[in-house]
């Protein structure tokens, strides 16, 4: 019995809702205002919420480019060290001492190379004339005359145990 009361009286309310549909109309009017209105509300805490994932997306950005900053800096600093050491090697061979070698025959000139300073001898043989330099490196031991192209180039030392990678 207490079934048969609640459908009939949500048959009741639904023939109801049906015949006046301006009832329901005037809720969802009703509601429209207070939506644009709670809209219009957060409206500025959106803004600044949004202004302040920016900024710290700024900030960040802006750590990192000064992270980056700093490791050019260290590559240049880095960079003017080696070609600084590069220009006083070249400068400890000057002209006459050159221009002595640049004269001898190659074998003994490459004997006497291979016994002085490494990075004179290297100087000397890079203000040499290319082919007075490539006929002065064929004479040395190979392992000599790496150690000086190496030194030409500032190529780092390699470990003689090292195993080569491919």
């Amino acid at each position: 019995m207490i079934k048969a009361i609640h459908k009939a009286a949500a048959f009741a309310g639904l023939t109801l809702a049906l015949a006046m549909p301006g009832a329901a109309l005037a809720q969802n009017a009703e509601a429209a205002p207070k939506s644009n209105q709670f809209c219009a509300n957060i409206a500025d805490a959106a803004a600044d919420a949004r202004f302040a994932l920016q900024k710290q997306a700024l900030a960040d950005m802006e750590k990192e480019i000064e992270s980056r900053i700093k490791v050019l800096e260290a590559k240049r600093a880095e960079y003017e060290e080696w070609l600084r050491r590069r220009n006083e090697v070249l400068e400890r061979a000057d002209e006459t001492v050159v221009s002595i070698y640049a004269r001898m025959r190659p074998d003994a000139a490459a004997l006497q190379l291979t016994n002085m300073d490494e990075e004179i001898a290297a100087a000397v043989i890079a203000r040499l004339n290319p082919r007075v330099a490539s006929a002065v490196l064929n004479e040395m031991e190979p392992a000599r005359a790496a150690q000086l192209a190496n030194v030409i180039t500032d190529a780092p030392k390699r470990d003689k145990n090292a195993v080569r990678q491919n």
